[in-house]
């Protein structure tokens, strides 16, 4: 059986990634999606097991001790984000093409780890106005969180150049097809 591929998509906070990513793994490219572990709260319908995997910051850190962890962050102060390996070795000898949705240094720490074996793609915000504005009507966060978001945003921009591909997300359904185009690419090969 021919070992999976690793499709890693990275962005800022409300740029699409999440569209993008659900769009990519309804399209029988025998993918699953790798779950993160996180030490963030549910936000308002996730499960654990399922969007994430909930933990406190003690089982995190015992995560980390173990040497659990692909790639771990922590992207806002007390907010850990992780990836663990037996989820990505597992689904790598299925053959399945494990999908990750990660911020940017996990997303390079992977693509670092895996090299050939990674495509990873950055999605790129029409501008960080159109993105604030996206963060407000998503309702989800508190305005302070929000701007936390746009700070951290800046940054990730920034690193948009350390991925294999950027996708500009101004229009969905040609972004749609554009990531689509460029995953069964790599998966091809």
């Amino acid at each position: 059986m021919k070992r999976g591929r690793l499709l890693i998509f990275a962005a800022p906070s409300g740029a699409g990634k999440s569209t993008l990513v659900q769009y990519v793994m309804s399209q029988g490219l025998n993918t699953h999606f790798s779950i993160s572990t996180t030490t963030r709260a549910p936000r308002g319908t996730e499960q654990h097991g399922k969007e994430y995997y909930f933990v406190s910051i003690d089982e995190f850190n015992e995560h980390i001790r173990r040497g659990d962890f692909v790639e771990f962050e922590e992207v806002y102060t007390g907010r850990f984000y992780g990836t663990l390996k037996s989820e990505v070795e597992s689904r790598l000898e299925a053959g399945q093409n494990v999908v990750f949705d990660v911020d940017v240094n996990g997303g390079m720490n992977i693509k670092r780890q895996y090299s050939d074996q990674a495509l990873s793609i950055f999605i790129m915000p029409p501008s960080i106005d159109e993105l604030r504005n996206r963060l407000v009507h998503r309702a989800t966060d508190a305005p302070e969180v929000i701007e936390q978001r746009i700070q951290r945003a800046e940054y990730e921009i920034s690193q948009a150049r350390n991925f294999d591909r950027i996708v500009v997300n101004d229009d969905l359904d040609r972004a749609k097809q554009e990531v689509l185009t460029i995953v069964k690419q790599f998966i091809c090969e």
